[in-house]
């Protein structure tokens, strides 16, 4: 077959939708660079950040690559490993990395002028620059690659990184364009939580000016994780160093052949990276590399407990498949890979019960939890965050010799404090509505009723003047103030039937020894709570026929 003289071109604009433009952010960025390096079989990588001059590094001492391998590999758009068959790496057999080639271009998109020195063993260093400027001057000429050639290294670029650096690359960002908002400790962090190349091999480290990034860069979140759900019998250096949980993990299993954890904080704020915009969620890893972060939001339920959740799972089958299910920015994942979609139905599936447990447990320590779930009303969650706010003031300091005992009479206390709060604003509302229906209709009191009255005022004056009070302590003088719901029953109620008694007046009657232990804070028998529980149903339903004048 004769061939013509025509030949495929690709414009240099395509480096814009393929890397430039692409990437979200910036450690999104420097996970490509720290990629390479674990596909280039290297051991260490150093960023070096130097914000005076908006300047950045990172250095390996893996591989390295020839003139050719550069010309024709790193600088090829496109070319990956793996389609030469290749899966893992020569020397330490690392699963690869890369796919698709192109996640390089990413190294375009924080910095003015990138520049990139590597070598092999006992050989000089090769490589270029790429300065932005001149790379948009052509792209919007429209011209191929072959028309666009690198600068040559400035060397004294790596003076001091060149030091005892027998092979590997380095690359250098100037003019950066994020890297100065984000502040060392951020970026440790954040690294810390992005990448987990050391489950694969103990021996890859990764450090910012000279600082190792460990699980100790994540003690502000371990030491804020309440509760822990491992999937699969997951452990790592992470989760063995959570000792501060408020109970023991709970065990979840998986036939997907995945791991992994799911845990909750405190306060949803405990999430937050401080100083970014970035917080901990529950990320997808794919042979220790972070693939999808904030996984569950292709499985969003608006439920309360989302909000306090962060984890890692573990999927390295995702990519032995033979099929890519990754998205061309590298940052997420195909969304109809039959993989991904298992993922999905089994997380759908555990956050259920996670919710559930969550929510046991957050209420267990008189905490807020899913106001969702009916395990407990809206009301009752209520006094229950009432009380949870109220026992804080009275907990001990921390070097009071009695703590443990007071913290544990303050835990003895909680359900009777709940049932008793909520009992307590029943009583208020149902009383106070009777009294104000009483004052709109006229209503007069029984002599009975002015006894109860002339009797209780006698007893508060004599209770002021023990205390030598000379101040109103009621907002208003008024005579229904003083009375119970048995009292005022007898006066907004009345029947035609004399030998009858109203059913208010017989219900109030019936709760009012119940409701006097609450009003003096005691602590009801079950028995006694159920009854109040039952009977006041029957005067809340009645006072609300009452009040607004529907007839029984």
């Amino acid at each position: 077959m004769s061939k013509s003289d025509f030949q495929f071109a690709i414009s240099l604009s395509v480096l814009n939708h393929l890397g430039r433009n692409l990437y979200r952010n910036f450690i999104t960025v420097l996970g490509e660079a720290i990629s390479n390096s674990w596909d280039a079989d290297a051991k260490n990588v150093w960023i070096d950040i130097d914000k005076d001059n908006s300047v950045f590094s990172i250095k390996d001492d893996g591989d390295g690559m020839t003139a050719k391998d550069f010309q024709s590999k790193f600088l090829k758009i496109g070319y990956s490993k793996r389609k030469e068959g290749l899966t893992n790496t020569a020397g330490r057999g690392r699963p690869y990395i890369g796919a698709k080639g192109i996640g390089k271009l990413a190294l375009l998109s924080c910095a003015q002028r990138v520049s990139v020195f590597t070598k092999t063993e006992g050989t000089e260093y090769v490589g270029g620059v790429i300065d932005n400027t001149d790379l948009n001057d052509a792209i919007k000429h429209d011209l191929n690659p072959d028309q666009y050639p690198l600068e040559a290294l400035d060397f004294e670029l790596i003076d001091g990184l060149s030091d005892d650096h027998d092979q590997g690359t380095i690359i250098v960002f100037e003019e950066t364009k994020e890297i100065l908002r984000v502040s060392q400790e951020q970026i440790k962090k954040l690294l810390a939580m992005s990448f987990k190349f050391s489950l694969l091999d103990e021996e890859f480290n990764l450090f910012v000016n000279d600082e190792q990034v460990t699980i100790g860069d994540l003690k502000d979140l371990s030491d804020k994780t309440e509760f822990l759900w491992l999937i699969n019998e997951y452990d790592d250096d992470y989760i063995q160093g959570l000792d501060k949980l408020k109970e023991d993990p709970s065990a979840i299993t998986s036939d997907l052949g995945l791991k992994g954890f799911i845990a909750t904080v405190i306060k949803p704020s405990h999430t937050k990276i401080r100083g970014t915009e970035e917080r901990a969620t529950i990320d997808l890893f794919v042979n220790g590399r972070l693939r999808e972060k904030n996984i569950i939001r292709h499985t969003p339920t608006q439920r309360v407990p989302e909000s306090y959740m962060y984890g890692q799972i573990h999927f390295d089958f995702m990519d032995q498949t033979g099929t890519d299910p990754f998205t061309s920015s590298r940052e997420g994942i195909v969304e109809d890979d039959e993989n991904f979609q298992s993922l999905l139905k089994f997380l759908k599936k555990i956050l259920q019960k996670i919710f559930d447990e969550w929510d046991k447990l957050r209420l267990a320590r008189g905490e807020e939890g899913d106001d969702e779930n009916k395990r407990k009303s809206k009301k009752e969650r209520r006094a229950s965050g009432l009380y949870s706010a109220a026992r804080e003031e009275f907990k001990p300091d921390d070097d009071a010799p009695d703590k443990k005992l007071v913290n544990g009479w303050l835990k003895d206390l909680q359900q009777d404090a709940e049932f008793n709060l909520s009992s307590y604003v029943d009583c208020f509302l149902s009383e106070n509505l009777v009294r104000k229906y009483i004052n709109e209709h006229g209503i007069e009191l029984t002599k009975r009723s002015q006894s109860e009255v002339t009797e209780w005022r006698k007893r508060e004056k004599d209770r002021k003047d023990e205390a030598g009070i000379s101040f109103d302590v009621r907002r208003d003088d008024d005579d229904l103030s003083y009375l119970g719901m048995d009292f005022l029953a007898h006066s907004a109620e009345e029947t035609k039937d004399k030998g009858k008694m109203p059913s208010l007046v017989k219900d109030a009657t019936s709760y009012k020894p119940v409701r006097n232990v609450i009003g003096h804070t005691g602590l009801l028998s079950d028995i006694a709570k159920q009854h109040l529980s039952v009977t006041f149903q029957n005067i809340k339903a009645r006072v609300i026929n009452l009040v607004s004048g529907k007839k029984t």
